[in-house]
């Protein structure tokens, strides 16, 4: 797994956070299909997923190689989600320790009412 302070591989953390972001897209998709969500998204290029709000709003969700992080951009703030220390764990919030499930979910909803 990772070793968060040190040099980490680019190709593993590409790899884990390539993982994360599909699997979050198939969590959308999901919920989508579940709920009449008032939201949409889109998957760009470079590791990127665009949720867009009916009232303009967006949350932006991307892996960025350079931190060894995936970043979230919401109208609620940014947040950096280091990777898992061991398998089975989650993406934890570099300074609240939230997941970055709970992360996004709160986005989703905040952004939604």
């Amino acid at each position: 797994m990772l070793q968060h302070g040190g040099d980490v591989e680019e190709r593993e953390f590409l790899a884990l956070a390539d993982a994360e972001l599909a699997r979050i897209e198939a969590a959308l998709e999901r919920l989508q299909t579940a709920t009449e969500a008032d939201w949409d998204f889109e998957i760009k290029p470079g590791g990127i997923i665009e949720l867009d709000f009916g009232g303009g709003g967006k949350i932006i969700v991307n892996r960025h190689a350079a931190a060894r992080e995936i970043w979230i951009a919401a109208k609620s703030g940014g947040f950096h989600f280091r990777p898992p220390a061991g398998s089975g764990e989650p993406w934890r919030d570099s300074r609240a320790g939230a997941s970055l499930d709970e992360t996004l979910s709160r986005c989703i909803a905040q952004q939604s009412s």
